[in-house]
């Protein structure tokens, strides 16, 4: 996982990657992160192993937990915004 060294999201508080809900104000903290995630040099790595692992709370490669596992039931992938 040495791909983490270079993620966007170690110089960004920690707690924007985990909303409380994904509904109301909440939105725009997701959004937030996933504008860290589109900028970053390994989102594509990130996303990847969020996918790998299941159940992973919080916003990994730019997608939440549902839509990773949205992705995970079609076998498809997405790519960062």
């Amino acid at each position: 996982m040495q791909w983490r060294e270079r993620a966007a999201c170690l110089r960004v508080d920690p707690e924007l990657f985990f909303p409380i809900s994904p509904i109301g104000p909440t939105l725009r903290q997701i959004d937030e992160a996933k504008a860290v995630c589109g900028r970053c040099p390994v989102a594509e790595q990130c996303l990847d192993w969020a996918v790998r692992m299941g159940r992973v709370d919080g916003i990994w490669g730019g997608t939440t937990e549902s839509e990773r596992r949205a992705m995970r039931g079609t076998g498809m992938r997405v790519a960062v915004p």
